[in-house]
């Protein structure tokens, strides 16, 4: 933030004037050099002097002489225009169509099920020469891993569900919430489906995740409950199949509930209240913050959420 508001005013332009004031002392010189006028260079040198208190240089016989204040903040403008030229053209962008580039990601099934396939056929699509390899996300998310590069990126649930780890960043990339389905052939939760008749059924667990619990067990232990878990499936998929014939309920991301279940075979019902939504969220370390190539990545995968409607 700008400590005087008269340094709003300023622009690049009146920078620029500032510099080659300093370093050709003449007026008629900087005019020529900058393809201005030479009011346009008085006039700049008006708003400097204004926004800055001070002289800044002082007419003289030899030409114009900086005060001890603009000695002092030469350095410090020139660094300023320097830094603006450095994010012009000083950061290499990553072009997919120059290299070949494998990312290792570390994620849950859920992000392989809602993001990856349009991902790829993004990538595909563009005939970038891109590939993925995703690994199963496991019950903390991997630090020295991402410290060492041996994953560019990893995809976990949120907020805060695997805590906060320094010297790393992270993006939410969208919000979900939870529905409760069941085998539309037999009895499903009644219109009141309370938190005790919840936990009083029989429910699968998916592990999009290697877990034996998630945020529905550590949520309904807030409470005082705890459900009874007759199955566990090592995918969203193979769960849905176990509750088929059964009065069992799986609780499932609504994403993706829409997108594998069958409306003829299975219904849905709204979980208790006060059950928590979560998100969806971008981790990688602070190297990779500042490489080319994983900021692309990231990029992408923010662009396939956004076009999807998912954001």
């Amino acid at each position: 933030m700008l400590v005087s508001n008269l340094l709003r005013k300023l622009d690049m332009q009146d920078l620029m004037v500032f510099v080659a004031v300093y370093e050709q002392g003449n007026v008629t010189k900087v005019s020529e050099a900058l393809c201005v006028s030479q009011s346009t260079v008085s006039y700049c040198l008006k708003k400097l002097r204004t926004s800055f208190d001070d002289e800044l240089f002082i007419n003289t016989r030899s030409g114009m002489s900086p005060t001890h204040k603009a000695t002092a903040m030469y350095g410090q403008i020139l660094g300023v225009l320097q830094a603006i030229n450095q994010c012009h053209s000083g950061f290499q962008a990553f072009d997919p169509n120059q290299e070949e580039i494998t990312f290792n990601l570390c994620a849950p099934e859920y992000f392989e099920l809602l993001i990856l396939p349009k991902l790829v056929k993004r990538f595909i699509g563009k005939r970038f020469a891109v590939v993925i390899n995703t690994t199963k996300f496991h019950r903390d998310i991997p630090v020295e891993a991402l410290r060492d590069d041996r994953f560019d990126l990893v995809v976990c649930f949120g907020p805060h569900f695997h805590g906060d780890v320094k010297g790393l960043r992270s993006q939410m990339l969208l919000e979900d919430e939870l529905v409760c389905v069941f085998d539309k052939n037999l009895p499903g939760p009644q219109a009141d489906f309370s938190l005790a008749a919840f936990a009083a059924r029989q429910h699968v667990f998916p592990t999009p995740w290697t877990s034996d619990t998630n945020m529905i067990d550590g949520w309904l232990a807030q409470q005082g409950y705890s459900r009874k878990i007759v199955a566990r499936a090592n995918s969203y998929v193979a769960a849905l199949n176990l509750i088929t014939g059964t009065d069992f309920i799986l609780t499932l991301p609504r994403r993706i509930q829409a997108l594998i279940c069958d409306q003829a075979r299975f219904g849905e019902h709204p979980p208790p209240t006060g059950l928590p939504n979560f998100t969806l969220e971008m981790v990688w370390s602070e190297k990779a913050s500042q490489e080319c190539a994983n900021i692309w990545l990231r990029e992408q995968i923010m662009q396939v959420c956004a076009e999807e409607g998912l954001l």
